[in-house]
């Protein structure tokens, strides 16, 4: 079953990396930047998750806040699983195509793809700290999946699984680290200068301590 997986995955990648030997010059040199630049994205979606949080409480907040360190989490679980397999790369083992991206020197193996799980742990992080951004993030998180198999460094398998073990973990983190974030943000605003890091105009004006005033 499982060497029938990887030969259909193996022909669906020669065929990505032969479709794409064929695109024009600037075509694969957007695709090249793009693979990396996909990820910068998602540090885009964090800040602005926790923007938008600022007006809808500690929770959300929390878990906007708490986004990166979910993600490198899966990155770090990801990186220990691919210690247990020595997969080499669609670029190493088809040494008779030509893909788009400098392969890695053998040793740095494939499965699964650290870029999926991490654009997996970013998409599934925002989505639980703010649900507005969910069709940005899967859609950049599928780009960037894509992405690692058209530039001939990962097969659909490893991509696939990346992007599951990405955003299984990141899920569980957040959810596992809710209360403690949330707490953890109440605190910050309590302090005057700190609030606004944690909460909107709006809502700090609703929540600061209201003193006498003497006439």
């Amino acid at each position: 079953m499982v060497s029938e997986i990887f030969a259909i995955s193996a022909a669906w990648s020669r065929a990505v990396i032969e479709f794409a030997a064929g695109l024009d010059p600037w075509m694969q040199t957007a695709a090249e930047w793009g693979t990396d630049l996909f990820l910068g994205v998602f540090a885009l979606l964090f800040l602005m998750a926790w923007w938008r949080a600022r007006s809808a409480g500690s929770r959300l907040v929390g878990l906007a806040l708490f986004a990166p360190v979910a993600t490198v989490i899966a990155y770090f679980v990801s990186l220990t699983i691919k210690s247990f397999f020595e997969q080499l790369r669609p670029c190493q083992a088809m040494t008779d195509l030509t893909t788009i991206a400098t392969c890695d020197p053998i040793g740095d193996w494939s499965f699964p793809s650290n870029h999926a799980a991490i654009a997996g742990a970013a998409a599934a992080a925002i989505i639980v700290a703010w649900r507005r951004y969910a069709f940005a993030a899967i859609l950049f998180a599928l780009l960037e999946a894509f992405s690692r198999v058209l530039v001939g460094v990962h097969y659909p398998h490893d991509v696939t699984v990346g992007l599951l073990v990405g955003a299984i973990v990141a899920t569980l983190v957040s959810l596992a680290m809710s209360r403690p974030m949330t707490l953890l943000v109440d605190k910050v605003a309590e302090n005057d200068r700190l609030r606004p890091l944690v909460r909107s105009g709006d809502r700090a004006a609703q929540e600061a301590p209201k003193h006498d005033t003497y006439a």
